[in-house]
């Protein structure tokens, strides 16, 4: 069994390098960078889709499921972590790493309550995986792959959970025997000469 861990496209946000808002939509260049995953992903035998349901996520599982025409169901479980009333900021005028272990978000997430979600939204997808015909592929955002990557998955010998997750990035997944083991992690081939653009900072979420 595979399930297929996928990262948004890029979003209005990520190419202005803002905290993002959960109405933010994708950019030109992340609709591209969808149908190209979306093209990636057409034969793989995908069975059903679980997304987000902040809009950049909705709107590549959407792309996804027009070609393989998978169900998508959206669930809040797999939202990005929630940074309360930092939304909608440059992230030139925060001036602090939003990212340390310490941060506590006014109104959003600690880094402690957003990895229980998760540690949820994992459970929430191990579940919708066993009763698929086919593969399972998720859409999500770039904490949530790191947080998985880091704490439920079995990674390659000598590799570590990227901090940087690229836009539209693939993970593949195989299991669970009896764990969950990558196969392939964060990769973009299927972005091409789009690759070839520098791509929205890691903290853009």
């Amino acid at each position: 069994m595979t399930i297929f861990l996928i990262r948004h496209g890029e979003t209005l946000g990520n190419a202005s390098r803002t905290v993002q808002l959960p109405d933010n939509p994708l950019s030109p260049r992340g609709v591209a960078q969808a149908e190209r995953l979306a093209r990636r992903l057409e034969g793989e035998r995908i069975g059903a889709i679980l997304a987000s349901d902040l809009t950049r996520a909705a709107q590549t599982a959407e792309r996804l499921a027009r070609v393989t025409r998978a169900p998508v169901r959206h669930d809040p479980l797999l939202r990005e972590r929630d940074f309360g009333d930092i939304r909608g900021t440059a992230y030139a005028d925060l001036g602090f790493d939003m990212f340390a272990p310490d941060y506590a978000p006014p109104n959003g997430e600690t880094w402690e309550v957003f990895h229980a979600r998760v540690d949820r939204a994992w459970a929430l997808v191990q579940a919708a995986a066993a009763a698929t015909s086919g593969h399972l592929a998720v859409v999500t955002h770039g904490l949530v792959c790191r947080s998985l990557a880091a704490r439920h998955l079995v990674l390659p010998d000598g590799v570590e959970a990227p901090e940087k997750w690229e836009n539209t990035a693939l993970t593949v997944i195989e299991g669970p025997d009896p764990r969950w083991r990558v196969r392939r992690l964060n990769c973009i081939a299927h972005l091409d000469d789009l690759a070839a653009r520098p791509p929205a900072e890691s903290g853009a979420v």
